[in-house]
């Protein structure tokens, strides 16, 4: 192991993006070590990989071992999932915004987040509006090196079933097909694709801090 690599945090893990990036640093020789925080295992060990098992709500029971190079944030829920309007915004925006406020306070230079395509603090949406809310309270932290993704919707399978993503997709993948120029951000996009992305942006300087769908596609193929 090289142990002169980076050091990565991973919010989010047991999901379906984060559970691919979680691969992908594994694989990749600039890092060191991947510690998750999160409330349940991902299943399996690696010698790289570091598993904290904690309650995300409560930052100030492992504050102290939030420390790395970089954080990657992949935490999010869906209204199926999470219909309580208070406990679906702790988790969409708390969470994200409370990691942004660790990065600050112990001095890591970059945090990159999945926020959503559509993501609008004043949208009538509250979906939208949870997530513009949140892009615009970790922007406030003023980190050195933040990237926000705004994906489309995930073309990727879930271990869970959703009906309705599952609808959503099938009809997406058709509209795929004609969805070109300015429409071209609203494809589906691959997890991997979102992943790929997220460690370039990690290792690279960017002129952006919002990156919406069509981009995070350009840069995966560039550079991934």
């Amino acid at each position: 192991m090289d142990t002169q690599g980076k050091t990565a945090i991973v919010l989010g893990a047991t999901g379906l993006t984060g559970g691919i990036l979680l691969q992908m640093l594994l694989e990749d020789k600039r890092y060191s070590r991947i510690r998750l925080f999160s409330r349940s295992s991902v299943g399996y060990e690696h010698p790289k990989m570091e598993e904290l098992l904690v309650n995300l709500a409560e930052p100030e029971t492992y504050r102290e071992k939030f420390r790395a190079d970089e954080v990657f944030c992949c935490i999010g829920t869906t209204k199926s999932k999470t219909p309580n309007k208070a406990k679906y915004r702790a988790i969409d925006y708390g969470i994200p915004v409370q990691a942004a406020v660790l990065c600050r306070e112990n001095d890591i230079k970059t945090f990159i987040v999945v926020s959503s395509l559509g993501a609008n603090p004043k949208s009538k949406v509250f979906y939208n509006r949870t997530k513009g809310q949140m892009e615009a309270a970790v922007l406030k932290q003023e980190i050195p090196n933040t990237y926000i993704l705004q994906p489309s919707l995930l073309a990727g399978k879930r271990e869970e079933r959703r009906i309705g993503e599952w609808i959503a997709r099938q009809v997406m993948r058709a509209m795929n097909l004609v969805m070109v120029g300015p429409l071209d951000k609203y494809r589906s996009i691959y997890p991997e694709q979102v992943t790929k992305c997220m460690i370039w942006l990690a290792n690279h300087e960017y002129e952006q801090q919002r990156i919406p769908s069509d981009e995070i596609r350009k840069i995966a193929h560039r550079h991934g």
